[in-house]
C-alpha cells in the first residue's frame, strides 16, 4: 500500500486535524494523527481507533505500524517545544 492509500483510509475513519504517513517499503509505516477524537482517551484507545480504521489491511497489507496519536493540543505543545529548542 501506497503511504497516501493508508493517510486516506485514516482520514476517511477519523476526523485528523493533522496526519502524516510514512512508509518507503510499503509495508512498514510511520504515523502521526492529530484528531480531537483523541481527547480523553488513553493511548491504547487512540491506537485501536486508528486499526479499526485500517480494518483488514493491517492484516493483509501492513506489515508495521509506528502510531503517534495526538490530541490538537498536544501536537500544539509538541511543536511548541520543537521551536523553543530552536531557538
Amino acid at each position: 500500500m501506497h503511504p497516501n492509500e493508508v493517510k486516506k483510509l485514516l482520514s476517511t475513519h477519523i476526523k485528523c486535524d493533522h496526519i502524516e504517513v510514512y512508509g518507503e517499503d510499503q509495508r512498514h509505516y510511520e504515523t502521526l494523527v492529530v484528531s480531537s477524537e483523541f481527547e480523553g482517551l488513553m493511548k491504547i484507545k487512540r491506537h485501536r481507533l486508528i486499526y479499526q480504521a485500517l480494518g483488514d489491511h493491517m492484516v493483509a497489507d501492513i506489515h508495521a505500524l509506528s502510531i503517534k496519536a495526538m490530541t490538537p493540543e498536544e501536537y500544539q505543545i509538541l511543536n511548541q517545544q520543537s521551536q523553543d529548542n530552536k531557538n
